[in-house]
C-alpha cells in the first residue's frame, strides 16, 4: 500500500496521533507502546526503522538515535478499526529506557506454563541466524560446517554435563546443560525438528 493512501486509511486522534504497539518480530514479545503522527509513520516506512512522536517533548524521535538501540522494521500492520498500529521489529539492544529489553517487565500474574518462552526464543534466534546469516556468528559457523560438526558438539557438551555432575559442581553443571541445550536446538533446526514436536512427544510420555 502506498504511504499516502495509508495515511488516509488509518485514523489519527484529535491531536493527530495514533497508538503504535511494537513487537519483537521473532518472539512476538511486546516491547513498547508509543504514538506516531503522520510524519513519524512516513519516516518509519521510508527508513524502515522505528520512529515515534514524543508527547512529553512534542517532537519526533527515531528510536535509538542517541542510545544506538534502533528498531529495524520487519512488519507494519494496522488493526480492524484502523486506529492502532502494530510494528514488528528487530530490536538492537534494549527497547526500554530502564535498560530492560521490554518495557513490560512488571509482572502481576503469569500462568505456570506462560514463562516457557526462553527455549522458543533461542530456537527462533537460531532459525533467524540460519535464514539471515551474520558474519562472525558462531551459530552460522556450525551451520556452515554441517551436521557432523553439530553432532560432534552435542557429543562434547554431553560429556561436559556428565563431568560437571560427577564433580558435584552445580554452577558448572548449569553452564554445561545450557551449552547442551543450545547445541541440541541447533541440531533441531538443522534437521527440521520443531519445539511443538518435542512438546507433543513429552505430552504423550507424561500421561
Amino acid at each position: 500500500m502506498e504511504i499516502e493512501k495509508l495515511l488516509n486509511e488509518v485514523k489519527f486522534d484529535e491531536k493527530g496521533l495514533i497508538v503504535a504497539v511494537t513487537q519483537d518480530y521473532i518472539t512476538n514479545e511486546v516491547l513498547m507502546i508509543a504514538y506516531m503522527n503522520k510524519e513519524a509513520l512516513k519516516i518509519t516506512l521510508e527508513e524502515k526503522r522505528g520512529c515515534y512522536f514524543s508527547r512529553s517533548r512534542n517532537c519526533l524521535w527515531r528510536k535509538g538515535e542517541t542510545s544506538g538501540h534502533v528498531q529495524h522494521l520487519k512488519g507494519f500492520y494496522y488493526d480492524c478499526d484502523a486506529d492502532a498500529i502494530l510494528l514488528k521489529v528487530e530490536q538492537v539492544g534494549n527497547a526500554c529506557h530502564t535498560g530492560a529489553y521490554s518495557c513490560f517487565f512488571n509482572k502481576v500474574y503469569e500462568d505456570d506454563i506462560a514463562d516457557k518462552s526462553i527455549i522458543n526464543k533461542v530456537y527462533c534466534q537460531i532459525q533467524n541466524r540460519r535464514d539471515n546469516p551474520k558474519e562472525g556468528s558462531y551459530t552460522n559457523y556450525l551451520f556452515n560446517e554441517g551436521l557432523d560438526k553439530i553432532l560432534k558438539k552435542v557429543g562434547e557438551e554431553t560429556s561436559e554435563v556428565i563431568i560437571a555432575a560427577k564433580n558435584k559442581n552445580k554452577e558448572e553443571l548449569i553452564y554445561e546443560i545450557c551449552d547442551l541445550i543450545y547445541h541440541s536446538l541447533v541440531l533441531m533446526v538443522s534437521e527440521g525438528v520443531t519445539i511443538d514436536e518435542l512438546q507433543k512427544e513429552l505430552t504423550k510420555r507424561h500421561r
